[in-house]
Parts: C-alpha cells; sequence; structure tokens
C-alpha cells in the first residue's frame, strides 16, 4: 500500500477517534439535540473530505506530470495551463449552498430560539426598567453620583482603579484634570480626540505659535508651560500659555465653545465627550463606552468630575 494513502488512513481514523471521544463523552451523540447531530456529521464529512482531496492531490504531484493547453500569456517565461476547474470542487461548492440553504430556513430557520437572541430580548426589557426607573435621576445629583459610581466601578475600574487613581501609570489618574506626561505629550504631538463632540484637532508643536516672541514654541517653553498647567495653573509659565494657548482655551484654561476644550477642571461634558468617542494620548487608546446608556454615561462624567473637586 502507499505511503501516503497509509498515512491518510491513519489520519481519519485518528481524527475522527478524536471527535467520537470529544463528542460523545459530553453527550452530543445522543438525545434529540439535532443540532448537535449536524455539527457531527459536519465534522465527520470535514474529516473524510480533506483527507481524501489531500490524498488524491499529493498522489497527482508525486505521479503526474504537467499536460494541456498553455495560456498565451506567460510571466518571465513561466506559463500557465489552461486546466478546467476540478469537478469534485464544483460538487461541493453548490452542495454547500444547497446545505446551507436547506440549514437556515428548515434544519436551524432564523426565527428558531437562540441563547443570544433570549439574551437580547431580556437586556431590552431591563433597559426599558432601567429607563423608566431612573428618569428623573438627571435632576438628582447625589443620586447621580450614586449611580455613576457603581457604573465607574463595573466599567472603568479595571483600568483606572478602584480609586480611580490610574493604577500607577496604567491609565489617567482622574483626580487631576491633566498629567504632565499628558500636557507635554499634547503639545509635542497636537490632539483630536473629539473632545468637543466634533473634530476640532489641536496642531503639535510645528503649528504652535509664542505671539509674546512671535516664533513656534521651544523645547523650554513646552516643558514649563506642562507644568504650570498640570500644576494646576501655578507658578512659571503663566506668560507662555497667555502668548501660545489661551487665544483657544481662554486665559483661566477652561475653554471656549467650539474651540477648545476645558484643560483647568474635569466637566462632566468632557468626561462624557471621552466615552462617547474614546481618547488617545500619551498612555495609549482608552475605547469609547457606546455600550452605556446616555443616562449612565452622563452618571459616569457626574461622578468622574467630582472627584477632581475632593
Amino acid at each position: 500500500m502507499n505511503k501516503t494513502v497509509l498515512a491518510a488512513i491513519i489520519v481519519t481514523i485518528s481524527m475522527l477517534g478524536f471527535t467520537y471521544i470529544a463528542v460523545g463523552s459530553a453527550g452530543g451523540m445522543g438525545g434529540e439535540d439535532w443540532v448537535n447531530k449536524l455539527a457531527v456529521l459536519g465534522a465527520v464529512v470535514l474529516v473524510l473530505v480533506t483527507t481524501f482531496v489531500v490524498t488524491k492531490y499529493v498522489r497527482q504531484m508525486q505521479n503526474d506530470t504537467a499536460g494541456g493547453k498553455l495560456a498565451d500569456e506567460s510571466w518571465d517565461g513561466i506559463g500557465e495551463y489552461k486546466n478546467e476547474p476540478p469537478f469534485g470542487w464544483a460538487v461541493v461548492y453548490f452542495g454547500m449552498v444547497i446545505w446551507a440553504i436547506w440549514y437556515f430556513l428548515a434544519g436551524y430557520p432564523l426565527n428558531s430560539y437562540s441563547q443570544i437572541g433570549e439574551y437580547n430580548e431580556d437586556t431590552a426589557v431591563l433597559d426599558k426598567k432601567f429607563e423608566a426607573e431612573f428618569a428623573g435621576i438627571l435632576s438628582n445629583p447625589e443620586k447621580l453620583n450614586e449611580m455613576g459610581e457603581s457604573v465607574y466601578n463595573a466599567n472603568c475600574a479595571a483600568c483606572h482603579g478602584l480609586q480611580a487613581d490610574g493604577m500607577d501609570g496604567k491609565a489617567a489618574d482622574l483626580h487631576v484634570r491633566l498629567s504632565l506626561q499628558s500636557v507635554k505629550h499634547v503639545l509635542m504631538n497636537g490632539s483630536n480626540s473629539n473632545l468637543l463632540g466634533t473634530s476640532m484637532p489641536m496642531p503639535d508643536r510645528n503649528g504652535l505659535l509664542n505671539t509674546n516672541s512671535n516664533a513656534l514654541i521651544t523645547d523650554a517653553e513646552i516643558d514649563t508651560v506642562s507644568k504650570y498647567v498640570a500644576g494646576g495653573f501655578k507658578g512659571e509659565g503663566a506668560d507662555v500659555f497667555a502668548g501660545t494657548c489661551a487665544a483657544c482655551h481662554g486665559a483661566d484654561g477652561k475653554g471656549m465653545e467650539m474651540v477648545a476644550p476645558n484643560i483647568a477642571e474635569m466637566s462632566p461634558s468632557m468626561v462624557e465627550m471621552v466615552l462617547n468617542h474614546g481618547k488617545k494620548g500619551a498612555m495609549g487608546a482608552m475605547p469609547a463606552f457606546t455600550n452605556l446608556t446616555e443616562v449612565q454615561r452622563k452618571a459616569v462624567a457626574a461622578y468622574v468630575a467630582s472627584l477632581s473637586q475632593k
């Protein structure tokens, strides 16, 4: 017997044996669950077809020689034969099309029960119940903060920590508006984090002009103004901020509507924008939290904004 055929038989028996052990031990071979039975049947057919096809073409490569009519085109002297597609491939292709139609319409119809569908239905019911229960919470700051803390612990604490301290640089420390590292990164690289709800990019250092000196901002000025902003607008750097940043962010750093965000304090609207759009910065990328409802996002925003005031 040819070694290739013998190897194919051994592989086929082994794979079918592993399939039987894995499925049979889980009870998939018995009962009335036709979905599992179809899955097992599919696995068996897949093993048989795969080993047959591989064996056939391995033997063909071992024994056959090229033949047929060459195509007119060639590439670097390499020609291509005008061989017809294998008949077996066409049979398998159309057979799979017919099986797919049967599976969706009869074997496992689209309107049949599914755990995912049940989960989505239950989630929709609970979302409506949640919205009705907390419909007036936006006018109750205390309750809104309580909800925000709960939502924060479930969705944000994994990165920012239960104390919202950023877990030693893993994420931003939410007790401060901006860290020295973050300010310097934005000044060097610019920013486009949709903190105003629209794409209003801030230029990098090559677009930042210090009107006091009528020249592009220097490394020394970046260091100085970064410490000034991160330090709560105290100490040296007020002159650099006034000449470079105040035109957009305002003299007090609290931003201007549709121009630049508030960089002096953690405002609920800014936090909500980050939740809606995500954010890229010195520490990496934070994803958008579109899985939260509007009320949940407002609650988290209120809670996070209150941390810097404690």
